[in-house]
């Protein structure tokens, strides 16, 4: 294989001009510079990139790990990318499935100096696990986390949940049925607390329905809409997961002749294009300012920067499905 030694030797040069021809140095004659280039054409060269970058200290590559893909997490990812893009980096995804030796790969090439950084959007592995590599270089998550060692970008759903569920309230809704997403997350355990509240306030009856826990696809959606067809003593509102639910149980009603709202309203939580393509009733979640938020924190290590986060809050999106 070629390299820098045999570039130099073919044309007649030092391996320092060689070294400056391929990093751009502009103290080089156009003659020299132009007879290198040749030789390295000629002989295909392509410069070591794992070795340029322990040279540097720097990979400019910014690994981020999921379980799974969701409308929601291309949503952070794209605009993850896009920032991330502005400062010089680039992107690799790590795509676990929940396989606890996928993720270790993303953390050793952190250790390794392969990667300069990492997001843990859903993780497989035990926060101590991955709190042990952050002597590596920074690690940042999505996933809700009161960690002094691993900033987390999450926000607090119990506001965003009793900002969705008195808008039901207000609309003349009383039976209304929670459904929540990951059953052990803690973003549903403050949903919960929410609903709660909420119960609490307004010295709600317990209408005796059951705890629909781990939705979150279209499917679950057309699921909970045959439920609800089922009943005799139906919930006059669906206050779903996220809006991939709300999306299947309205076209599955609609589909079976209900009318929404008519018949019950639906409500979302996300904010996503499937909410707008349905005329969802939606929470917005800022994950595009989430996004930016994790890249500024990894920056700010980096480079040792002070750039400002944004302040994040949720916002009601009333549409016609309420």
């Amino acid at each position: 294989m070629a390299n820098i030694q045999e570039i130099a030797r073919r044309a007649g040069v030092s391996t320092t001009t060689v070294s400056r021809v391929l990093n751009g140095h502009p103290y080089v004659s156009g003659s020299i510079r132009a007879r290198v280039l040749e030789i390295i054409s000629q002989l295909d060269y392509v410069p070591n990139a794992s070795a340029r970058s322990l040279k540097k200290g720097s990979t400019r590559l910014i690994g981020i790990i999921a379980v799974s893909l969701s409308p929601l997490l291309l949503n952070f990812i794209q605009a993850f990318t896009e920032i991330a893009q502005q400062y010089g980096f680039n992107i690799t995804l790590f795509m676990t499935n929940g396989d606890l030796e996928k993720e270790l790969v993303a953390l050793e090439m952190l250790r390794s100096k392969q990667l300069d950084a990492l997001v843990c959007v859903l993780r497989a592995n035990d926060w101590e696990v991955i709190e042990a590599y952050t002597k590596y270089g920074p690690i940042v998550t999505w996933q809700r986390l009161q960690s002094e060692i691993i900033p987390s970008v999450f926000m607090d759903q119990y506001q965003a949940y009793i900002l969705g569920i008195e808008h039901l309230y207000s609309k003349g809704y009383r039976k209304i049925l929670s459904i929540y997403a990951m059953s052990k997350g803690l973003n549903t355990k403050e949903r919960k607390r929410a609903y709660a509240d909420f119960v609490e306030k307004y010295n709600i009856p317990d209408h005796g329905f059951p705890q629909f826990q781990d939705k979150t696809s279209v499917q679950d959606g057309e699921e909970l809409a045959g439920w609800w067809i089922a009943q005799t003593d139906r919930p006059d509102a669906l206050f779903c997961s996220n809006d991939e639910v709300a999306a299947g149980a309205v076209t599955e009603l609609r589909r079976r002749g209900f009318a929404v709202p008519g018949d019950v309203g639906i409500m979302g939580f996300d904010n996503t294009e499937v909410a707008h393509l349905l005329d969802l009733t939606t929470i917005h979640s800022p994950v595009d300012l989430q996004a930016e938020n994790a890249f500024i924190l990894i920056q700010n290590r980096l480079a040792q920067s002070d750039l400002e986060l944004h302040s994040l809050e949720y916002r009601l999106i009333e549409r016609s499905s309420t």
